[in-house]
């Protein structure tokens, strides 16, 4: 069974190797979907896998590489169309 979660990270997230990192913990969980910067300063994402793949690529969200501060990660249930047609992960300028 495959879950998809849309994240929004906000703190010190960006020119920290945010998109970098995660994108590599995904391709190590087996997760798949993408990450891209936003011009507000914060990181989105989009991950899809089992139940447990997303849990843990959201519990590495919240902490980030050693350089990031998350200050919050906030959660909201995605559809399968938008991760329909990938079969990693990518990072998204």
């Amino acid at each position: 069974m495959s879950e998809v979660r849309h994240l929004v990270i906000t703190g010190r997230v960006q020119g920290v190797w945010y998109r970098a990192s995660m994108a590599q913990e995904a391709e190590r969980l087996g997760v798949t979907g993408w990450v891209k910067n936003r011009s507000d300063g914060s990181v989105e994402a989009m991950v899809a896998g089992t139940p447990e793949q997303v849990a843990a690529i959201m519990n590495w969200a919240r902490r980030g590489p050693p350089a990031a501060q998350v200050a919050h990660v906030a959660v909201e249930i995605g559809s399968a169309q938008e991760v329909a047609g990938l079969s990693g992960f990518e990072q998204r300028r």
